[in-house]
């Protein structure tokens, strides 16, 4: 017997995006955009700022409606927001005028979970993101990593089967970046959860990854997608100085760079 191919977690078939502009003319932000993510897969997507890179997302987690094409979420046509979806946008979505448990408790509680199993989960994920202590404080007496781990709380406290994360930690300065992405690899090993994650740092992308996508310049499409072949668990500061991250890096910035020099060279044809 013929063992059955799992159902991917996420599935794109030919999706498009285009938006309406002022003058009435769409404009196109990906298209004929086709992938696959597995259940437990930790998958990055890398391409020049234009690209539609949260586009994709958007059409993934029901926030935005394909104008062509396909996209699944477990088997099932994305019509509104899924079931089992996490979210970590490039800002953080903290309430400044709820406390760390109130605004990690948020999304139980808008789920009709009790106060008092919310707070008690709430307080369990606070622990495990590294913040017990500060379960009282607001968001004004948080620095912009401690912020980040509410975030990444908030995220992951529904033990989501789809993780996604547009840009998350780009705004962090080096050393707090790389902290926060081992947190993140600690946190969902061992979930089965399928990742998507956004991010122009190509160190970044290949560190977390199974596989990285490269998108085109706009309107973007997937252009190669690289295996990342390094072994699990990883630690950040110390895949990246290896001799096999290194060519890994050359041959995705290979594949990478032509797409950037085309946008720049749009760039500068508009400004002339």
């Amino acid at each position: 017997m013929t063992p059955l191919t799992p159902v991917p977690a996420i599935s794109l078939r030919g999706a498009t995006k285009r938006f309406a502009t002022r003058s009435g003319a769409p404009f196109t932000a990906i298209t004929d955009v086709t992938l696959d993510v597995a259940p437990g897969e930790f998958v990055t997507i890398v391409g020049p700022t234009g690209c539609g890179k949260s586009t994709t997302l958007s059409l993934v987690s029901g926030l935005e409606p394909a104008s062509a094409g396909t996209v699944e979420v477990h088997g099932r046509p994305v019509t509104a927001i899924p079931d089992g979806i996490g979210y970590m946008f490039q800002t953080d979505a903290v309430l400044p005028w709820k406390s760390v448990l109130d605004n990690v408790a948020l999304g139980l509680r808008y789920h009709k979970v009790a106060k008092q199993e919310a707070h008690a989960r709430a307080r369990d994920w606070i622990q495990r993101v590294g913040l017990a202590g500060f379960e009282d404080r607001y968001p004004h007496q948080l620095s912009g990593g401690m912020r980040k781990r509410v975030a990444m709380a908030q995220s992951l406290i529904g033990e989501p089967s789809i993780l996604l994360l547009d840009e998350p930690f780009g705004a962090l300065d080096v050393q707090t970046r790389e902290h926060m992405q081992d947190e993140l690899l600690d946190l969902w090993s061992g979930t089965g959860a399928a990742v998507v994650f956004i991010t122009h740092d190509l160190t970044e992308a290949i560190s977390l990854a199974d596989r990285v996508v490269v998108m085109t310049a706009g309107p973007g499409t997937v252009k190669e997608t690289v295996p990342i072949d390094l072994p699990r668990p990883r630690k950040v500061e110390e895949i990246r100085l290896t001799p096999e991250f290194t060519e890994i890096y050359r041959n995705v910035w290979n594949s990478l760079r032509e797409e950037v020099e085309i946008t720049r060279a749009r760039g500068a044809s508009r400004v002339a």
